[in-house]
């Protein structure tokens, strides 16, 4: 029986992060999914579904094998799926805020050039020649590989921190958001825990004397 048990290999490791990196990938994109087609409301419950999917992957990956080390990766891996998942959604919804952030300053050039104007106007009237328009400068922008990567590496840590950016929005369900990531996490650490197996004996079997 104890050489039939699977044994802790590195094998059996590097199969479960695997695995377990394809269900928090899945879970990403389910996550994403779901809150777009949402609009933009964001179900935190899903969170337990990513744990669980990325727990029982691990485990498959490993033949039921667990332990500690099984279970800080099905941690960070969960934490990383749910947190992440904030990334395209808010690429998603960047348009409709960037139409939104244009109109408002067009209004806003619209009033300048009104008041402009306006002042342009009165001192044609008070006899004052109106100062010629500058060109605007134009700004050259030049993208380097190293600008790119630094760009992408703000945005993971961003994305990595969005269930906190979340309660300085709305601190109540930015609190909910994160107590139930904690739930998520805790059903991946408990199914990557591995299962204990005790063998005892072997005992020696003794019949009842036969009486005579």
């Amino acid at each position: 029986m104890r050489t039939g048990i699977d044994a802790d290999r590195h094998a059996a490791y590097v199969r479960a992060v695997a695995f377990g990196i394809g269900a928090a990938v899945m879970g990403l994109v389910a996550y994403a999914l779901i809150a777009i087609l949402l609009q933009g409301w964001v179900i935190s419950y899903m969170s337990i579904g990513v744990g669980w999917l990325v727990g029982t992957a691990m485990m498959k990956g490993s033949n039921g094998i667990g332990g500690r080390r099984y279970q800080i990766v099905a941690a960070l891996l969960t934490y990383s799926a749910v947190s992440m998942a904030a990334i395209p959604i808010w690429i998603h919804f960047a348009p409709e805020q960037g139409q939104q952030q244009r109109a408002q300053q067009q209004r806003q050039q619209q009033e300048q050039r009104q008041f402009e104007n306006e002042e342009r106007k009165f001192g044609q009237d008070a006899g004052q020649q109106p100062p010629e328009p500058q060109p605007a400068p134009v700004e050259k922008r030049q993208v380097s590989v190293f600008s790119v990567v630094r760009w992408i590496g703000r945005l993971a840590l961003l994305g990595l921190a969005s269930p906190f950016i979340q309660i300085s929005g709305n601190p109540f369900w930015g609190a909910m958001g994160i107590l139930i990531l904690f739930f998520g996490i805790r059903i991946a650490w408990r199914i990557t825990e591995g299962r204990e197996f005790g063998i005892s004996g072997p005992f020696v079997f003794s019949p009842p004397p036969v009486s005579p």
